[in-house]
């Protein structure tokens, strides 16, 4: 097959991706016990709203130029217009970034009543955190620009598992949540001082002069609603559980949330590296190579996150209890499988929106992510107080999926490409059978619980292999991709 050929390339760059974002969905796994049963379920909850804090930051002081360096960078060659891009770019997410920092710091007191059961020292901290944050996914978006995805890869990791090392540290040896969250200032101080000295080598220093700036903020500011109104739909429900129902019941909701929101992880290598791609194909006027690499990111990632989506709900329960405390798994598991599903259309949505990003239509997209954002607050408040956690989990259910159907009904406008209806049914059939499989299976204990993984991994591959879900060719070079990359 023609596309066999082309998508081989692609994929085999993106198999180091792949690997990274499987280590670091890990990470959190590993945090998970240590965290839960070495801390109170209150401190705990803290700890995630530290977490969703540093998540949402990003989203506002980088101004959206990130996908500015993507978009305009990635195919540049010379390298006096990447210091220009760059030096350009890092100084404005700079400035804007020690304002938001000062903003945080000005209301620590607020912030602290608010989300950390008035730990003002946590607040504070909070603040330096933010900073070196920000300015370390700037770094790290350098490296994907330019498509180093190595050194992506390995300082991804470093600052992940660095982290988990020095906050697993201090939360065994029974010092505080305050000193936890130093540690996860450190990690980010040590791998913003490797990243910078990295990236000074490869293209020196030099004062930049802002010439495309208006063009970088025209197409990175328009992604700000889109990313602040994401950031909403997907953690603003521990702001809303946290205010409303306390510290403890995010301890309860965030664990079942993790586990269904590793699915997350099978889209990121194509997330990072598709808006890099496919700018090239499309500005040469080869769409049906755009179409093609479209068509086939999204049969991969679903050929693996259908069946995904299905075990981690079946298994949420039994997963739980082994990672976290009987009380929280008890109160968390059913969380599991409304995140999944939502995942699981996010990843989808992740795909096909490269459409409206190549057409440069992202006010569609922050449009899009705005609606959802206010029907998911709006949500939050009137079912949490009914309903519990489970309500935020319903409000993140539909907010997603409203934003799923909306943009594909967009994209399709400016192109189609194909959508296999027919393998998505007979995935998710197989998918329904293994699940049976493994509910009469009912596994208890870590050991029964891997065994059955493997059990269901096997009856789901084999049923679609048995349903022609995936031509014998494709197997094979699905294979072979496995075995090169």
């Amino acid at each position: 097959m023609k596309f066999l050929n082309e998508y081989k390339v692609f994929v085999q760059r993106i198999g180091l991706v792949g690997f990274t974002n499987i280590l670091i969905a890990l990470s959190s796994i590993i945090l998970l016990p240590i965290l839960t049963k070495n801390f109170t379920t209150s401190d705990y909850g803290i700890w995630v709203q530290i977490n969703t804090t540093i998540s949402l930051i990003p989203n506002l002081a980088m101004l959206g130029l990130p996908m500015s360096m993507v978009r305009y960078l990635s195919a540049k060659k010379e390298k006096k217009e990447i210091q220009e891009g760059f030096y350009s770019i890092a100084s404005l997410v700079f400035a804007s970034t020690i304002v938001i920092s000062a903003l945080l710091l000005l209301f620590s007191k607020n912030i602290a009543v608010a989300l950390f059961n008035g730990n003002v020292n946590i607040a504070i901290l909070l603040a330096v955190i933010v900073f070196l944050a920000c300015l370390n996914a700037l770094l790290l978006n350098f490296f994907r620009t330019f498509q180093q995805m190595k050194r992506y890869s390995v300082f991804l990791l470093i600052q992940t598992y660095l982290g988990v090392f020095i906050v697993s540290y201090f939360a065994i040896k029974g010092f505080s949540i305050y000193t936890a969250a130093l540690g996860l200032l450190i990690a980010n101080l040590i791998i913003f001082v490797i990243m910078i000295s990295f990236i000074i080598s490869d293209i020196g220093l030099k004062i930049p002069k802002f010439k495309n700036m208006m063009e970088y903020l025209s197409f990175g500011l328009p992604t700000i609603p889109s990313n602040l109104s994401y950031w909403i739909v997907d953690s603003s429900d521990r702001y809303a559980i946290g205010i409303i129902l306390g510290t403890s019941f995010v301890g309860y909701y965030s664990p079942g949330y993790t586990l269904g929101n590793i699915i997350i992880m099978m889209l990121a290598p194509f997330s990072l590296l598709l808006p890099s791609l496919l700018p090239n194909y499309y500005d040469n006027e080869e769409i049906e190579k755009v179409k093609t690499f479209l068509k086939y990111s999204l049969k991969y990632f679903l050929l693996i996150a259908i069946p995904s989506a299905f075990g981690l709900s079946i298994l949420s329960k039994p997963i739980l209890t082994i990672l976290t405390t009987p009380e929280i798994a008890l109160n968390g598991y059913l969380i599991t499988p409304f995140v999944a599903l939502s995942a699981l259309l996010f990843g989808i949505y992740g795909i096909i929106s490269n459409i409206i990003v190549l057409k440069k239509k992202t006010k569609i997209l922050g449009n899009v992510w705005i609606f959802a954002a206010v029907l998911n607050v709006v949500l939050n408040i009137l079912l949490i107080p009914y309903i519990g956690i489970i309500g935020a989990a319903a409000a993140t259910l539909v907010s997603y999926f409203i934003a799923f159907i909306i943009t594909t009904v967009y994209s399709f406008k400016y192109f189609k490409f194909d959508f296999d209806l027919v393998f998505i049914m007979k995935s998710i059939i197989a998918s329904v059978l293994m699940s049976l499989c493994i509910f009469l299976i009912n596994p208890s204990g870590i050991l029964n619980v891997l065994i059955t993984v493997i059990i269901g991994a096997v009856v789901y591959m084999g049923l679609l292999l048995v349903l022609k879900g995936i031509k014998k060719e494709e197997f094979e070079f699905f294979k072979e991709m496995l075995t090169n990359s």
